[in-house]
């Protein structure tokens, strides 16, 4: 069902009390011809997941939402629309905190933490299409899902997790927190297509949690242990490991050293 909270000018919201998983949601609206800036909001979510497959635990309290863009570019340069998100994530957590001395920060490739511990997660899927001169893969839709642990939190998680609630010490209406990200995120994106991915980079850099630690990478055939030296130009994690610099495109990665 549709709804008429206040959304920026372009975006348009779709309100559920419960569905399977918002971007499940969203792709179906998707390949049914939704336009960019169609938002899917559910209050709960039944079969909620996160990166490879993961589950996200998705109680009623915290905010699930999908958003369907159609960015009109490859689907390499789509993929930056994750860290277009996580600064919009960043800035609506802050707004929800604006009376309490939090910390919230980046955590490469697609999380938010508060006082280190992860309160969200992002989680994009596009649909690729041959370009018009059958060289490329455009982008023909993507979807930018996102998890935030507003009231609850899972606990005995891998990498440690919070909620707003439990770090201000107040109860937060999901419904702000969305209205604040969409604002955010239309602001962002904004400055994505007339400045490109530069100016996106640089500000998550100023965001980004670790950055100049130790950290530990964990990928598919080997884990390594480095110091966490930025970003290219294309989002991908820059490690120093050995004497080598690392250019990691996707891995799970944890502070310090981890045996």
């Amino acid at each position: 069902m549709t709804s008429d909270r206040s959304l920026p000018s372009g975006f348009t919201l779709w309100a559920f009390n419960s569905v399977g998983s918002t971007n499940d949601e969203a792709r179906r609206l998707a390949t049914g011809g939704a336009p960019d800036g169609t938002v899917v909001w559910a209050r709960q979510q039944t079969k909620g997941r996160g990166r490879r497959g993961r589950e996200w635990v998705s109680p009623p309290g915290n905010l699930f939402c999908s958003i369907i863009l159609r960015p009109d570019c490859s689907v390499s340069v789509a993929a930056q629309l994750s860290f277009v998100s996580a600064i919009s994530l960043i800035e609506a957590v802050e707004s929800a905190a604006t009376e309490k001395s939090v910390d919230v920060r980046g955590k490469w490739p697609n999380d938010v933490l508060v006082n280190g511990r992860k309160v969200a997660g992002i989680l994009l899927e596009c649909q690729s299409r041959e370009s018009s001169g059958g060289n490329s893969m455009e982008c023909a839709w993507i979807i930018i899902g996102a998890g935030v642990n507003v009231a609850n939190h899972p606990a005995d998680t891998e990498f440690p997790a919070t909620s707003l609630a439990a770090e201000i010490g107040q109860s937060v209406a999901p419904e702000r927190v969305l209205e604040s990200y969409v604002e955010s995120l239309s602001v962002w994106r904004g400055r994505w297509r007339e400045y490109g991915f530069s100016a996106i980079r640089e500000e998550w850099l100023k965001r980004a949690a670790g950055l100049g630690g130790t950290i530990t990478v964990r990928l598919p055939t080997e884990t390594l242990d480095g110091r966490f030296d930025g970003l290219d130009e294309s989002g991908a994690l820059v490690l120093e490991s050995e004497g080598r610099r690392r250019h990691i495109t996707s891995a799970d990665v944890f502070f310090g050293n981890r045996v």
